[in-house]
């Protein structure tokens, strides 16, 4: 075709597609590859390409020459043959370098030469090799940024050590920016600082929030407070001298120098918003690496926000905001007044996160912000007896008259030495603490007062409002205050859904750490600790999740099924039959039939006894392994012998339960394997079983995990089936589907649960219309000969 004729870099590919293997692209059709060709990046990398592949044309490869030998000499001991255009030198060994001539006559000239010898080491001189030039897309993320630790990681790194205490503390060796990190933000620092002062003359930049609070994590925002109060002055200054002489341009231009980056606008008298369009500009055009410059001027604190290209950090400027370097200076004082300070913050602010309380949102959002929680937790270490951390007042008490610090009329006082406190008398652990933590705060009125830091204490809610700050204050289903704005709840967007779920998961964490589980390492090599504590959903073993399933599905009529409404035995045999089919046949989890139920046996699912029960029950019915007639029998939910009349009409509270054991993640990635399965060549008249096509795709899926079963399951769950009345209504009775996970593996199973809750009903609908076992007929049905035979 004319498109591949053009270059030598499109494969065609099936189905009329095309791969440009230059720039990695593939294209539907011929158009969009014509488009792709016409296009900038394709321009610009054959460009690339044919300046690189010149460069090699004229370089030459040279070696032997003695180490420390600069470029400068080489390029001036081969510029006797012609001009040199660059020399790269090796920087790991510096024992061969790249010498670039002007033109490949100048090459030839060298070449010719038998010998070269430069400082009485001869020279070995050669062709530059010939590569293929190969197109390296640019990293999103920099090698300074370290890779975002997973929960699997976390739970991994943290259950090898001995304690609670210590997994806190490696919690924030794990968390914590490394040095890579932390000195690539102190050098975006200084390059923000050398470009703005040469803008804004004796400005400053000044980092706040985690980078410097203590409270770090690998890749969070940088957040930079531009100070202009010197620059304000600076220009107020230079309108006020005096003009120079007439004549005098040398002194003219001088002073228009110095003033001509502020000449278009006045500092004291521009609103915000000017002034970050004057700052976005600098940044924008100004500052190396840095792009996606955007405006927020809506947001509380106006900001820029910016990125910084190489490394993929993110960041914000605010003017106006000199309030939060008081609170970084603050948080940053009491992780060095005490040791348990800082792990404790870690460890409340990811369990938050894991449980979905807690996120800085752009734009807001209904979640707690980190310096919301870290807030609390600093209260709640006020308020132990004796206190680990002293109150605000207690601190404005301590600072000397030189510490007296008021910004925007709030008084911001407190000493700045943390080695002028006396050490802390309370003698808790990290452990019990953070235990100490969900109990206060299971049953906390959030919204019946006001959290005050700067005395210690929940303020009246009523007393409160009547005070100057409290009548600017946002009164919330949880009102913390700041310490030092006292008008501003920090907390405010927290809606009273979120502040409902803080409380029932902090009864949830307060449960969990009253048990073994949290205080003692397993022997087992189960998770504990921290492990389950930061486990999605709760701590604890989620609630019985439910699914409704009709017993008449939407393809058949009621009658079809069953001719009373008293009588909702047989279909409901047939949904269990449903149910045991698709868990075990489509989603190829092992299944067996539990006679007892759940909880009769005194134990929960997660017990030893269990355990010992589920894993026999497992080995006989793996997948792929052969059952015997009486197991495939109770697998259906079929009665293992034929009972008398009296004995089918079973009470309302009949009941089946399974125990389950999943192996792979079958729900996740259906929609493309099964799209590798519906081939479009397929014949259109010969129709595909759904619960067969589903099922194949559960075996796809779990033979990309793994060839062979892995050793230890993914979770347990027990599945309780039973008939839910429609009471008075002229609704058909339906089958309640109640599940009981595994407590360890709550986290997974939910994932697994919101994919049931779509997917499972529809697969019994399915087995309920295609497939009809005659051993589930009752017994009159089965002992009446056919219409045919009488």
């Amino acid at each position: 075709m004319e498109a591949e004729g053009t270059t030598d870099d499109v494969d065609s590919l099936p189905r009329g597609a095309f791969r440009c293997r230059l720039c990695h692209v593939t294209v539907a059709n011929k158009p969009s590859l014509e488009a792709h060709l016409q296009g900038k990046k394709h321009q610009r990398l054959e460009n690339l390409r044919s300046v690189r592949q010149s460069q090699e044309q004229r370089s030459i490869f040279v070696s032997g020459f003695q180490k420390g030998t600069t470029a400068l000499e080489l390029s001036d001991y081969f510029k006797t043959y012609g001009n040199v255009i660059n020399v790269v030198m090796d920087k790991d060994k510096g024992v061969y370098a790249i010498v670039e001539l002007q033109d490949e006559d100048i090459l030839q000239k060298v070449l010719a030469e038998p010998q070269h010898s430069l400082g009485g080491q001869k020279l070995r001189v050669k062709p530059r090799e010939k590569k293929d030039f190969r197109y390296t897309p640019p990293k999103k993320q920099g090698s300074a940024r370290r890779e975002q630790l997973s929960p699997e990681k976390l739970a991994q790194n943290i259950c090898q050590v001995d304690d609670v205490d210590a997994q806190m503390s490696l919690m924030v060796q794990l968390f914590e920016f490394s040095e890579s990190e932390q000195r690539l933000r102190d050098l975006l620092v200084k390059l923000f600082q050398e470009v703005f002062s040469e803008f804004f003359p004796e400005s400053v930049i000044l980092p706040f929030g985690s980078s410097v609070n203590g409270f770090s994590v690998s890749g969070c925002d940088l957040d930079l407070f531009l100070d202009l109060e010197k620059t304000k002055n600076f220009q107020a200054s230079a309108k006020t001298t005096d003009k120079p002489p007439a004549g005098d341009e040398s002194t003219e231009m001088e002073s228009c120098s110095e003033d001509s980056i502020l000449s278009d606008i006045d500092l004291v008298t521009a609103t915000v918003p000017e002034i970050l369009d004057l700052v976005a500009t600098v940044l924008q055009k100004c500052v190396p690496g840095v792009h996606h410059v955007q405006v927020v001027s809506t947001a509380r604190r106006p900001v820029v926000k910016f990125c910084h290209k190489e490394s993929g950090l993110r960041g914000d400027i605010s003017i106006n905001n000199k309030l939060a370097l008081c609170n970084t200076r603050f948080l940053q004082f009491c992780t060095e007044a005490d040791e348990r300070v800082r792990p404790l913050v870690y460890a409340v602010r990811y369990w938050a996160k894991q449980q979905g309380l807690a996120g800085n949102l752009f734009g807001g959002g209904p979640l707690l912000n980190n310096y919301a929680l870290t807030l609390l937790v600093f209260f709640f270490l006020q308020t132990r007896s004796p206190p680990v951390l002293p109150t605000v007042a207690r601190l404005k008490d301590l600072s000397d008259d030189g510490e007296l610090t008021v910004v925007d009329g709030w008084d911001c006082s407190f000493p700045t030495d943390p080695a002028s406190l006396q050490p802390s008398g309370n003698p808790e652990s990290c452990c019990s603490l953070l235990a100490e933590f969900f109990r206060v705060f299971e049953s906390y009125n959030f919204a019946g007062g006001v959290i005050s830091l700067r005395e210690g204490r929940s303020l009246p809610l009523s007393d409160f409002l009547l005070s100057d700050a409290g009548q600017k204050f946002k009164v919330g289903p949880i009102n913390l205050q700041d310490p030092f704005e006292l008008s501003h709840n920090v907390a405010a967007n927290v809606n009273e859904k979120t502040a409902l779920r803080l409380q029932r998961s902090c009864q949830d964490a307060a449960k969990y750490c009253r048990s073994l589980q949290y205080q003692r390492k397993s022997s087992k090599g189960k998770s504990w600790g921290l492990v389950r504590l930061f486990q999605p959903g709760s701590s604890q073993a989620p609630e019985h999740l439910v699914i409704l399933l009709p017993l008449t599905p939407a393809t058949q009529s009621r009658s079809e099924l069953h001719p009373s409404k008293d009588s909702p035995q047989l279909p409901f045999r047939r949904v269990c039959a449903g149910i045991s089919y698709v868990l075990q046949h489509v989603l190829k989890c092992s299944c067996s039939e539990n006679p007892q139920g759940p909880g009769d046996d005194g134990e929960s699912l997660g017990s030893d006894p269990e355990e010992d029960h589920l894993k026999t029950k497992t080995e006989q019915l793996s997948v792929g392994s052969k059952r015997s007639l009486d197991l495939e029998d109770a697998a259906l939910g079929a009665p293992p012998a034929k009972k008398s009349r009296m004995e089918v009409s079973l009470p309302d509270t009949e009941s089946v339960t399974w125990d389950c054991t999943a192996w792979h993640r079958v729900w996740l990635g259906r929609r493309r394997v099964r799209r590798q399965f519906s081939s479009p060549q397929a014949d259109p008249k010969t129709s595909t079983d759904p619960l067969e096509l589903e099922g194949k795709v559960s075996e796809a899926i779990s033979q990309q995990e793994g060839q062979t079963r892995p050793v230890e399951p993914l979770f347990g769950f027990s599945v309780c089936a039973t008939i839910k009345d429609a009471g008075s209504g002229e609704q058909d009775p339906q089958v309640n589907l109640n599940f009981t996970p595994d407590p360890e593996q709550g986290g997974v199973f939910q994932d697994f649960f919101h994919f049931l809750q779509g997917f499972l009903p529809r697969m019994v609908e399915q087995y309920l219309a295609t497939k009809r076992p005659p051993d589930l007929r009752l017994p009159e049905e089965k002992s009446s000969p056919p219409v045919g035979d009488i």
